[in-house]
């Protein structure tokens, strides 16, 4: 007979982990497909499984069980066990993907965004339902089935949910690249504008007018990621057609050999080979489309971008 832990065999804690997952699939599935009006396969990874709530089950389980004749007590260890959970979840995976998932920036009483006090009230009364209503009829359902068969539909679904975790889990991976690479390629525009900027500035004998002018500039133009983006762009094409024009009197200080080489660096910068890449995998884009919610502290603005980008992507392959 398998050991067992608490009261449970590791197969039957291993189903209430997918039966859970699974329901907080279901349910905020669809309340974020009923608020963004379309179906939207809400979380982590492809399948049908949320398991931050798989997690979040067992853990009130387990807290609950010292206290299961004490309702407060309850309530307490389920708002405390459920919000370390959720906060410790919440800062290795912004860590480590530097995206957030889930933001409570707009909540009151939150902190760092990863947790709110309505949150860990709501978490508390969960715990009361859980433990009181729902688990009593999955509990007596996972001890009705035999056995073998336990065990046998849960294996299965363990492959298939470690299979999807991983190809979710390197896709989440390639997203933080993308945003980084996309930060560095903003970086490389504005360094070669600035550079421009000299250049023809000194050609033109201008320096402290340009120099004005480029300070306004970066003030005034952190509004939008891609705002700024195109901004660049024109404003370095402008450039470059200044310096086209400079070229045959002499005046452009500078040897041609540089100016070709921003040239070239720029139609390199403008194909966003990054950016191609990531939206022609579909896996990677449905997970910014199951996560409307998903934050960058970071890399807000070219996340921004890259969720306008996929929404493009998906109206073009429909035409």
């Amino acid at each position: 007979m398998a050991g067992r832990m608490l009261g449970y065999t590791w197969i039957q804690w291993l189903f209430f982990f997918f039966f859970y997952s699974f329901f907080g699939w279901c349910f905020e599935s669809t309340y974020v497909s009923l608020h963004e009006k379309r179906f939207v396969n809400r979380g982590f990874i492809r399948g049908p499984f949320l398991p931050l709530y798989g997690t979040g089950a067992l853990m009130m389980l387990i807290v609950s069980m010292p206290f299961q004749d004490n309702l407060i007590l309850t309530y307490v260890a389920g708002c405390v066990g459920a919000t370390v959970l959720e906060y410790i979840t919440g800062v290795l995976m912004e860590t480590l993907f530097k995206v957030r998932y889930w933001d409570y920036s707009h909540k009151k009483f939150n902190f760092q965004g990863q947790i709110c006090l309505e949150s860990s009230l709501a978490w508390g009364f969960l715990t009361i339902l859980m433990t009181r209503m729902i688990h009593k009829p999955i509990e007596a359902f996972a001890l009705w089935l035999p056995s073998s068969v336990l065990t046998g539909v849960t294996m299965v679904v363990t492959v298939i949910f470690a299979a999807d975790f991983a190809l979710s889990f390197k896709a989440a991976l390639d997203l933080r690249d993308v945003l980084v690479r996309m930060e560095q390629a903003k970086d490389e525009l504005e360094k070669m504008q600035r550079r421009l900027d000299v250049i023809l500035a000194v050609s033109e004998e201008n320096w402290e007018n340009r120099k004005k002018e480029w300070n306004q500039s970066v003030e005034s133009t952190r509004a939008g990621f891609v705002q700024r983006r195109d901004e660049l762009v024109s404003g370095i094409e402008k450039r470059f057609e200044r310096a086209k024009e400079l070229l045959p009197s002499g005046r452009l200080n500078v040897n041609r050999e540089e100016l070709f080489d921003l040239r070239s660096k720029f139609g390199v910068n403008l194909q966003r080979p990054e950016l191609a890449s990531f939206l022609k995998d579909f896996t990677k884009r449905d997970m910014l489309r199951g996560n409307p919610s998903m934050v960058s502290k970071k890399f807000s603005e070219a996340l921004e971008e890259l969720k306008k980008s996929a929404v493009e992507y998906k109206k073009r392959e429909k035409k």
